[in-house]
């Protein structure tokens, strides 16, 4: 691994005491003719010497040889500029009072001792960027197995990555060019790179500048641009990265480090949205938080965008021991200063969840604890009546009793209509709490999506495996359609719907456009740098019970209305439960569950939910995946 060359402060330290003399003995050779300079030459020294006096420890103090001056930047600039200005002023102090004394001949320069300032500066700061020069010429000089890159974007983050990529050496990554849509910087330099062009002449620019590799240096950039410029490198067997999304970065930093190869999740990446600060912080800020779930993948994006509120206290419940310790070390390592209570419990042990809710207080709770697969829960519809109806039960109620200001229940489109276990039985955690605002008038609500990519179980991590295992990709049904977002999209929303319910709001957040799912194994496919069809085949198995082609993201008749947030909606009117009815009917589907009554849930499940139509069949095959 190449490095840059280190320059040890001592070499440093002799250079200023070499260039502190000129400074002085310039400072009067450019004051005085040539004819006075033998006359004021004992003065000269004297200053010199004074010069060095003070000087060299001034430098020190303020660090000026303790410092990697191959790294230096505007901020070591400022650093330069104040200890020259310190060292000047007490170097001139002490020339006039020497003066004052008589102990110099009358009648030297005092006009030597700003001069002396001047030539200081450029000398001392001009010595120290020298190196930093020298050290880049160094490292492109010796890089001889670099790779030619060029840049998408000509923003902030170009030009940090071009920064970096100057900077280190050992990524043997040079920029050879910017790409970018803004007229106004077309020809221009930034770092000495040109922007040669706009996105859209990626094709034409790869050809002409043999181009190795392409850093995708826009946070904010839809997926439309995403596949664009990977469609381009695919082509050309060019190899792409991308920094993260926009809400990916939340709490992050904009790194180098941070470039990874073009995901999925970009390709449907949409153009990211603004929320409302003050609002989401007045329900965050100072607040004991509690996230069920906190090990799951949405329960894991929500504590970590609400760490960058700074709460008051995160509790993280959830029921695996290994995801709560994993969601534990990344949220102290991001934020060490937070908070933080890890609680192993079941939500469906009720004394458990009362114990920890009297222990830590919450005012805020987000409930993300859920059983979601589809087809798992077909097979298991005791698992899912208990988790995700008697589990939101206990935190609901109990949430309740503990005067918990404000509760949101994650939700799922497959509540809409439900055809299968799973959303029969989220339709129901959705009416507990709808019931539950309806009789305390708190701020509990509901904020319904669909589909989040990348999720433990969901469709994209499982059409990866099938791809690696050299195929085939299995699809229910050519034409399957389902509404997607990324986790920390949803999550960015969920925290702006929340800020904004008052109790018994239905949230649902825009979801875009269907995908088809075809369409989504095509491109994992090409991702992995292989022809779908000719070198990954693509089976079809048949929809599986407890499945739509196409999903709904509310009831037939109900009418939604946009709120002051574009990307998300409200129901118009509120749904009115009857809760003696749900409570009976809650109670009978706990009995049956505990004696494993299977049909009878199902009988249940359908006659308090009359617009849903859920089957009992168990699925013929759980491999395939929607």
């Amino acid at each position: 691994m190449s490095s840059r060359p280190q320059i040890r402060n001592r070499f440093v330290l002799i250079g200023d005491i070499a260039l502190i003399i000129v400074s002085v003995l310039g400072s009067f050779a450019l004051r005085l003719d040539v004819s006075e300079l033998p006359f004021y030459f004992p003065a000269a020294l004297t200053m010199c010497a004074v010069a060095l006096l003070v000087k060299i420890p001034v430098y020190y103090s303020f660090g000026l040889y303790r410092r990697l001056w191959v790294y230096a930047s505007t901020s070591e600039l400022r650093l330069i500029t104040v200890a020259v200005t310190a060292a000047s002023v007490l170097t001139s102090g002490v020339m006039l009072l020497l003066i004052n004394f008589r102990l110099l001949q009358p009648g030297m320069p005092r006009s030597a001792l700003g001069i002396d300032w001047l030539l200081s500066l450029v000398l001392i700061g001009g010595s120290r960027f020298a190196l930093r020069i020298l050290a880049e010429q160094n490292t492109v000089s010796r890089a001889g197995n670099t790779k030619r890159v060029l840049i998408i974007g000509a923003g902030d983050e170009g030009a940090l990555v071009v920064r970096e990529l100057q900077k280190s050496s050992q990524l043997n990554l040079i920029p050879v060019g910017f790409l970018d849509d803004d007229s106004a910087k077309q020809k221009h330099q930034i770092y000495g790179v040109s922007v040669i062009g706009k996105v859209n002449n990626i094709a034409e620019v790869l050809d002409n500048q043999h181009v190795d590799e392409v850093i995708i240096a826009i946070p904010s950039a839809p997926g439309s641009i995403i596949r664009l410029v990977n469609d381009a490198c695919r082509q050309k067997g060019i190899s792409s990265r991308t920094m993260p999304g926009m809400y990916e970065l939340i709490g992050g930093k904009v790194s180098v480090n941070r470039l990874r190869e073009v995901d999925i999740t970009d390709l449907l990446r949409r153009e990211p949205v603004t929320i409302d600060d003050h609002l989401v912080g007045s329900i965050l800020g100072g607040k004991r938080i509690m996230v069920t779930g906190a090990g799951g993948s949405i329960g894991r994006e929500i504590c970590r965008q609400i760490a960058r509120w700074s709460p008051a206290e995160l509790v993280l419940l959830g029921h695996g021991e290994n995801s709560i310790f994993e969601s534990l070390l990344e949220l102290n390592e991001d934020f060490p200063s937070l908070s933080i209570h890890p609680v192993i419990a079941d939500v469906r042990d009720a004394s458990r969840i009362e114990e920890m809710f009297k222990l830590h207080q919450p005012q805020v709770v987000f409930h993300a604890a859920a059983h979601k697969h589809v087809p798992l829960m077909e097979a298991n519809v005791e698992e899912a009546i208990t988790n995700n109806v008697l589990g939101t039960r206990n935190i609901v109620g109990t949430a309740n009793r503990y005067g918990v200001e404000r509760l949101v229940l994650i939700s799922t489109d497959k509540a809409v209509r439900p055809v299968s276990i799973m959303g029969a039985t989220k339709r129901l955690a959705e009416m507990i709490v709808l019931d539950t605002a309806q009789c305390t008038k708190r701020a509990y609500s509901v904020v319904r999506f669909g589909n989040v990519l990348g999720s433990r179980g969901s469709v994209v991590p499982k059409f990866k495996n099938q791809i690696a295992r050299g195929g085939p990709v299995t699809i229910t049904h050519p034409e399957m359609y389902r509404y997607f977002m990324t986790i920390p999209e949803a999550v960015h929303l969920v925290l702006q719907a929340a800020s904004m319910g008052k109790g018994g709001e239905v949230f649902m957040l825009n979801m875009g456009q269907q995908v088809r799912i075809l369409d989504l194994a095509e491109d994992l496919i090409k991702l992995s740098g292989l022809e779908p069809h000719r070198d990954i085949e693509i089976t079809f198995t048949g929809i599986r019970p407890g499945e739509k082609l196409r999903e709904d993201l509310w009831e037939e008749g109900m009418q939604f209305e946009p709120t002051q947030h574009s990307e998300i909606f409200r129901a118009v009117e509120e749904e009115k439960v009857d809760g003696d009815s749900l409570a009976r009917a809650i109670e009978q589907l706990a009995q049956s569950a505990l004696h494993s009554e299977t049909d009878s849930l199902i009988r249940q499940l359908n006659d308090f939910l009359p617009s849903g139509s859920v089957r009992s069949t168990p699925p013929p095959d759980m491999t395939s995946v929607v």
